[in-house]
């Protein structure tokens, strides 16, 4: 395998082969029943999972997900492999497996570019057996920690104007008309946290053949230009509750940017506070935005 956190389906079957891989399928029950990767643990909570990053929240956070890979068979000697439906259907769940793992410390994770749906496509076997795996100790680290930002790391991000703040959402969220992708009042508050520049999740992909993919890096750095980012400006990333920023986090990487990270807990968390600013109403110059304490 190269380099890349991404793994083609063609990769990943021999791998598969090879032994020591597990394969982690976060999509809906429903779906994993119907047909899945031979061996795939479902594992949907990576993509439900709403976190809060007080000390409390991100203690919980830990102790669940190390409990759930753990019990999918992760030790550290296994490269885990995370898929979803495909690159744009999942709002971004396999890349918030790849960080979640990635945050526990865990040293070998993959993504499946391409998904499920790039897996189909290239005629792979297909099962509905439901998998059992062997329970391992996961070893859980804190060497990953520094890719989450927690509140207070995100409040200090906001005030240093070296750091580009990239909100990932849907437009409707962006332009304050909805507040979620649960519905439009599902936050209290809609808007922008302040300073925040826009590149909407789906730009960082293009059709292939056998579905989404995410562009090259230059077509990724091209997009990050347009909003004054480059390969050497730290980035801070979010969206409702990191899925999606996730999937951006990744594309990011992949073009080179290393200096990127998420603020996990997100706009679900951020616009629950009345005491933290946001923007409100249509983004543009000054007089089209107003700043809301």
């Amino acid at each position: 395998m190269s380099g890349s956190v991404l793994i083609s389906p063609e990769e990943l079957s021999a791998e598969m082969s090879a032994g020591g891989a597990v394969l982690i399928d976060t999509r809906a029950p429903d779906a994993y029943a119907a047909g899945h990767l031979p061996g795939a643990v479902n594992i949907h909570d990576i993509f439900t999972y709403l976190a809060t990053s007080t000390p409390e929240g991100v203690a919980a956070m830990r102790e669940k997900f190390a409990a759930v890979f753990g019990a999918a068979g992760l030790s550290g000697a296994e490269t885990a492999v995370v898929y979803e439906q495909s690159m744009n259907t999942g709002f971004g769940q396999s890349c918030r497996g790849y960080v979640l793992l990635s945050y526990l410390g865990y040293p070998k994770v993959k993504i499946l570019h391409g998904g499920f749906a790039a897996w189909a496509a290239a005629e792979l076997p297909v099962t509905t057996d439901p998998a059992a795996p062997q329970p391992k100790a996961f070893p859980l680290s804190a060497s990953g920690a520094g890719i989450l930002l927690d509140l207070e790391g995100m409040k200090a991000a906001v005030a240093d104007t070296r750091i580009a703040i990239l909100d990932t959402r849907d437009v409707d969220e962006w332009i304050g008309d909805s507040s979620s992708p649960y519905g439009k009042d599902f936050c209290p508050r809609k808007g922008r946290i302040p300073r925040a520049v826009w590149i909407e999740w789906y730009r960082m992909m293009k059709p292939g053949a056998a579905g989404p993919m995410f562009k090259s890096r230059g077509e990724i750095l091209a997009e990050c230009a347009t909003v004054g980012i480059t390969a050497k400006t730290p980035v801070v990333l979010y969206c409702f509750k990191g899925a999606r920023a996730s999937n951006t986090l990744v594309a990011l990487k992949e073009a080179g940017i290393d200096n990127v990270r998420l603020y996990f807990g997100s706009w679900n968390e951020w616009s629950r506070d009345p005491a933290l600013p946001i923007e409100t109403g249509f983004p543009g110059p000054a007089g089209l935005a107003a700043a809301a304490e």
